[in-house]
C-alpha cells in the first residue's frame, strides 16, 4: 500500500513538474497599437501575444477581426449587429503590418506564474475555436480592448477588477471618444452628434478600458498578489517597438469644440447674409444662391436628423438612444428642400413669398427646438453634452427662419388681421 502511495505521489510530482516546465516555456505579452488612418482605427488596437520557447512560436491573438465581405455586413452594421471574431496568426507578421502603417506599438511583458501562463494559453486557444470565435461587437462594452482587460482580470483572479471596477474614471465615454477625434472637425462633430446622453454619465476606470491605451496604462501601474501570497508587479517590462511619425497625438484632456462650431456656423451665416444683401438689391443671383444654400443645409441636416431617428429608434446601437438632438434636428427639415429649390428658381414674387413662408416655418421649428433643448437641461433628467450641435445649428436656423428679405410681404400675406 505504501509503495502505491509513493508511486502515485511520484506520478503527481512528475505531472506537476511537466506542467510547470510547460508554463516556464511560455511568455505572455500584450501589444498595444496606437491610432491608425481609417476611422475604425482612430482609437487604437490591442492584442495578446503568447511566445513558446520550446516550440519556437510567437502567436498573436487578435480579438478585433472583421471583414467587409462578411454576409450582410453593411445591413448588420446599420442595425448594430456587427459580428467580430477572435483569431490567431504569427506575431512577427502582425507587428510588421502595424509598423508599415505608421502606428505606435508598445509591448508589455507580464510577470505571472507558470500555471497562469498555461491558463491564459488554454483560454486563448478556446476563444479562437470556430465555434467560439465570433461575438457581437459593442463599441464600449465588448470589443478587442475589453476582452484583453478581462483576460488580465482572469490572470489576477479578479484583483484587476477589484481595483478598478469601482474607481472613478477621469472622463465620460463621450470625452474619451473626443480625445481621439479632435483632429477631424467633421468626424468629431458627426460621431458626437449621433450619440445620445447615455454616454455622458460618469464611468469607472474599468469602463474606460474600452480603449486599448487605457488597458496598457493600467496594467503598467498594477500590482497583484499571486497564489503564493507574493506581491508582484504585473508588467515586468514595457518595450516601445515603434513610434508613429507625424500622426496627430491623442489629447490628454478633450478639447472644447462648441466655440469652433459656433465660429464656423457664424461664418457660414455671414455668407448667407451676403446673399440676403443681394436680394435686398433685387439681384436675381441673390435669390438663387440663398435658395440653393437653404436647400443644401436642409438636405444635410435633414438627412442627419433622419439618421439619428433611425439609430435611436430602430437599431441596437444603444449608445445612440435618448438623443436630445432629435428635438431640433429632425427629418422634417427635408421638407424644406423642394421649397428651397422652387424659391431659387421661381420668378413669380407671390410664389416666392409662399415658398419663403414654408421654409421659415420649418426652420423656425428648429430654432424653437434648440431653445427647448437648452431649457430642458436645467432639469436633472436631461444632461446631454450637445452644446456643439446646438451652436452649429442655431445661427443657420435663425438666418433661414428670420430672413429679412420678404419678411414684410410675408407678414402682410399671412399675418395681417382682417379689418373690421
Amino acid at each position: 500500500m505504501a509503495k502505491k502511495i509513493i508511486f502515485l505521489l511520484l506520478i503527481l510530482l512528475v505531472f506537476t513538474a511537466t506542467i510547470f516546465a510547460q508554463g516556464e516555456n511560455l511568455t505572455i505579452k500584450v501589444a498595444v497599437m496606437g491610432p491608425g488612418d481609417e476611422l475604425y482605427f482612430w482609437w487604437g488596437h490591442i492584442a495578446l501575444i503568447i511566445e513558446d520557447s520550446a516550440r519556437g512560436t510567437s502567436e498573436f491573438y487578435d480579438y478585433g477581426l472583421f471583414s467587409f465581405d462578411n454576409e450582410n455586413f453593411y445591413y448588420n452594421f446599420a442595425f448594430g449587429r456587427l459580428l467580430y471574431s477572435c483569431g490567431v496568426s504569427p506575431a512577427e507578421w502582425n507587428i510588421h503590418q502595424y509598423i508599415s502603417t505608421n502606428r505606435d506599438i508598445t509591448i508589455y511583458t507580464l510577470d505571472i506564474p507558470p500555471e497562469k501562463k498555461i491558463e491564459v494559453k488554454e483560454f486563448a486557444d478556446f476563444n479562437v475555436r470556430p465555434e467560439n470565435r465570433d461575438y457581437f461587437y459593442h463599441h464600449f462594452k465588448d470589443n478587442c480592448s475589453t476582452r484583453i482587460r478581462d483576460i488580465v482580470d482572469l490572470i489576477t483572479d479578479g484583483q484587476f477588477y477589484r481595483q478598478y471596477g469601482n474607481a472613478h474614471g477621469s472622463f465620460t465615454f463621450r470625452q474619451q471618444v473626443r480625445r481621439h477625434t479632435w483632429f477631424s472637425p467633421a468626424g468629431d462633430w458627426f460621431l458626437s452628434f449621433l450619440m445620445g446622453q447615455g454616454i455622458d454619465t460618469p464611468i469607472t476606470v474599468w469602463e474606460e478600458m474600452f480603449l486599448p491605451a487605457e488597458v496598457g496604462k493600467r496594467m503598467d501601474e498594477f500590482w497583484y498578489t499571486d497564489s503564493n501570497n507574493v506581491r508582484r508587479k504585473l508588467v515586468s517590462s514595457a518595450e516601445t517597438v515603434y513610434k508613429a511619425k507625424n500622426r496627430p497625438a491623442v489629447l490628454d484632456v478633450p478639447r472644447i469644440q462648441w466655440n469652433r462650431e459656433l465660429i464656423f456656423s457664424l461664418a457660414l451665416s455671414l455668407v448667407f447674409g451676403f446673399f440676403i444683401f443681394l436680394q435686398i438689391k433685387k439681384i436675381r443671383a441673390g435669390f438663387m444662391l440663398f435658395g440653393i444654400s437653404a436647400c443644401l443645409c436642409s438636405l444635410f441636416l435633414g438627412l442627419a436628423g433622419l439618421l439619428i431617428f433611425f439609430m435611436g429608434l430602430f437599431t441596437n446601437h444603444d449608445y445612440s438612444y435618448h438623443n436630445m438632438n432629435m428635438i431640433f434636428c429632425t427629418p422634417l427639415l427635408l421638407a424644406a428642400v423642394p421649397y428651397s429649390i422652387r424659391y431659387a428658381l421661381t420668378k413669380d414674387n407671390d410664389k416666392r413669398i409662399t415658398y419663403d413662408a414654408l421654409i421659415r416655418i420649418i426652420w423656425l421649428l428648429s430654432v424653437i427646438g434648440i431653445l427647448i433643448s437648452m431649457i430642458l437641461k436645467l432639469l436633472p433628467w436631461f444632461y446631454q453634452k450637445n452644446l456643439t450641435d446646438q451652436m452649429l445649428m442655431l445661427p443657420i436656423a435663425l438666418v433661414f427662419a428670420f430672413n429679412p428679405v420678404g419678411l414684410r410681404e410675408f407678414a402682410q400675406k399671412y399675418l395681417k388681421k382682417e379689418k373690421v
